[in-house]
């Protein structure tokens, strides 16, 4: 069988018409023609770093939705479900991909739980981590977020690279803002990407050590713009991810638009493709074809590359998407889950004034990055939100056990009534909740208790949810039917007064203490600079 189109030839730098033959999954030859084309063939897009679990759908349910966009294949960091469920997350995820065509390439998770200062529901010790890694479907290990023990010589953690090298597997690196001396001692230690880079100079001293930079451009992180001149400086050291891609932004776009819009500004379209394509490919040793003789037939039709509209896609020489229409039926399997607490009260939020200044939390739109200020005394018995100041409390509570939640306050969603949470909360999925009074944080953290996970928005005793019931932060419905509930959730909250533009994924990163600079887990205030909890009330 045969295909024709301008071949946009990522090897020989290259753009002309060309029959590309395949048979029995590979491609046997291509052969340049005489006449022009209508459309463009190119190897399919693979992103180099995402959690699957953030788009709030199974594998399966992603996979419809990614081919459609021109993806053939993901580097997926279990990571998310297996701080709920750890192995058997992990296994959830293997199998589930397994329905479809798409192809997941599986990481072993490194910091299950994040860090010791969260409750989680499962750990991966080294034992544990041992079995994973070498697995045949695990192609390397996935972020090392514990960058402080790597560099203080924590035992568990380096038993885990070492396991990872001795399995001949790539190591994935989180080093936000690491440089110096800390970052050459996280480096030396083996690790060999990062996803966190926000600035040139961070990526560049990352890079001259050896790093390969995966530039992220996704839904609560957006770094492309800043870091976009390494396709020109050093396109053979970078690679596009979205790493947190929720479900509106994948029911419009994945990295296909990515790369249109790079093109479109001018950056050279051969080292733009190859970032999605040859990059990961070589970085991950991946069996996914480049469009060459006796690769495998991994390729897509698109419009032209300025715009990277899908025509179609194939995976191992089977057409998977054509003109609008997955050619293929996605059947979930048995729900999996860990939810054990109890419907919280009204007393189990309420913060008592010890008349001393206070530590808030400020976050800010688009950012993961939070910051840690002080605010002056709060006159009252007991701590309250103050929306005409945009001050709002903030709880994260446990999920997997009947413990206190923890308290603190934030500043920069602009809440001015009414509250949101939800389960979806890195990395350890307890629930987080932002209110502007303590009756409808308590309405909406019970509704996720209710539903088992989720999302929740209530307000002046009305309450909507949409329920994520596997593993209380996917589901196995299709990704425009979360997406289309979870934008009407947003725009719910957006109504309340919050002035995020993703208001949810905002929420989510509030409990990632492994990103500084002040966080909140369910044990209390974290900072992520000292890596240490930190009180609530300061003198």
């Amino acid at each position: 069988m045969n295909i024709s189109g301008n071949l946009i030839d990522i090897h020989k730098k290259e753009i002309y018409p060309a029959i590309i033959s395949y048979s029995k999954g590979k491609i046997s030859s291509i052969e340049r023609i005489d006449k022009v084309q209508e459309y463009y063939l190119l190897p399919g897009l693979i992103d180099s770093h995402i959690h699957i679990e953030s788009s709030m759908v199974t594998p399966g349910s992603f996979a419809s939705a990614a081919v459609s966009r021109g993806t053939t294949g993901v580097i997926s960091d279990p990571h998310e479900i297996a701080n709920v469920l750890g192995t058997d997350g992990i296994q959830y995820m293997i199998e589930d991909a397994k329905k479809v065509p798409l192809k997941f390439w599986f990481g072993a998770p490194s910091c299950v739980p994040a860090t010791i200062f969260e409750t989680s529901g499962a750990t991966i010790d080294s034992e544990k981590f041992r079995e994973i890694i070498n697995r045949d479907e695990i192609k390397f290990m996935s972020e090392v977020m514990n960058y402080p023990g790597v560099i203080n010589n924590d035992p568990e953690i380096h038993n885990k690279i070492k396991m990872a090298k001795a399995a001949c597997k790539p190591i994935d690196g989180h080093a936000p803002g690491l440089s110096g001396e800390a970052l050459e001692k996280y480096i030396s230690a083996g690790i060999s990407t990062d996803h966190e880079c926000t600035t040139l100079l961070e990526a560049k001293e990352k890079i001259s050590l050896g790093m390969k930079i995966l530039i992220r451009e996704g839904s609560a992180a957006t770094n492309l713009n800043s870091l976009k001149d390494l396709f020109r400086t050093n396109p053979d050291d970078i690679m596009l991810c979205t790493d947190d891609l929720h479900p509106e932004m994948l029911k419009r776009k994945h990295l296909n638009k990515l790369i249109a819009e790079l093109v479109s500004e001018g950056f050279d379209i051969f080292n733009v493709i190859r970032s999605a394509t040859i990059n990961p490919v070589s970085h991950y040793d991946l069996d996914s074809g480049l469009l060459e003789p006796g690769h495998n037939a991994d390729f897509i039709v698109v419009d032209k590359p300025e715009t990277m509209n899908v025509i179609e896609t194939w995976i191992n020489g089977v057409k998977v998407f054509d003109r609008g229409e997955v050619l293929f039926k996605y059947e979930p399997g048995k729900t999996v889950n860990k939810f054990n607490c109890s419907p919280i009260k009204i007393a189990d939020v309420v913060i008592k004034n010890i008349g001393k200044k206070l530590r808030i939390i400020e976050a800010s739109d688009g950012e993961l990055l939070t910051k840690s200020k002080i605010h002056d005394k709060l006159i009252g018995q007991t701590i309250e939100s103050f929306p005409e100041e945009d001050i709002l409390k903030i709880i994260v509570k446990d999920r997997y056990n009947d413990t206190a939640p923890a308290a603190g306050l934030i500043k920069g969603f602009g809440l001015k009534k009414g509250a949101f949470a939800s389960s979806v909360a890195h990395d350890s999925h307890n629930i987080i909740c932002v209110g502007a009074n303590d009756n409808d944080i308590v309405n909406a953290i019970n509704e996720i208790i209710k539903i088992k996970g989720g999302l929740a928005v209530s307000s002046e005793g009305k309450i909507n949810s949409l329920g994520l019931p596997v593993a209380g932060i996917m589901s196995d419905r299709p990704v425009n039917e979360i997406a289309g509930k979870y934008e009407s959730l947003s725009d719910l909250v957006k109504s309340l007064g919050c002035t995020m533009s993703a208001p949810f994924m905002t929420l989510s990163f509030m409990a990632l203490l492994v990103i500084p600079e002040l966080k909140l887990s369910d044990r209390g205030l974290f900072d992520g600079i000292r890596f240490c909890h930190v009180p609530l009330f300061v003198e």
